[in-house]
């Protein structure tokens, strides 16, 4: 599997995390950038989830994937969703 799919398997999985928490934990957690290193089959990789917007509708979350190294850290795979603040009332 190349750099490039492995950073894409891993921020599929941390995309799906973080899409499933509501709008109040994200803008809790996300008041400052997180950065985290996750390991997925002896591999390292860096994390980094950030809050772009919150807005009275929605929040806008950003999150990119490396495999700590230069050529990849240099474009990240990245992903950003926007969750309705209408969908925590559900």
């Amino acid at each position: 599997m190349s750099r490039r799919a492995e950073c894409q398997k891993v921020l599929d999985i941390e995309v799906a995390r973080w899409s499933g928490k509501s709008c109040q934990q994200l803008v809790k957690e996300l008041r400052e950038i997180q950065a985290y290193q996750v390991e997925v089959e002896s591999k390292h990789f860096q994390v980094e989830v950030q809050l772009l917007e919150d807005t009275k509708d929605y929040v806008h979350v950003s999150v990119a994937v490396d495999d700590c190294t230069l050529l990849v850290s240099m474009l990240p795979s990245t992903h950003s969703f926007i969750k309705q603040k209408s969908e925590d009332a559900n």
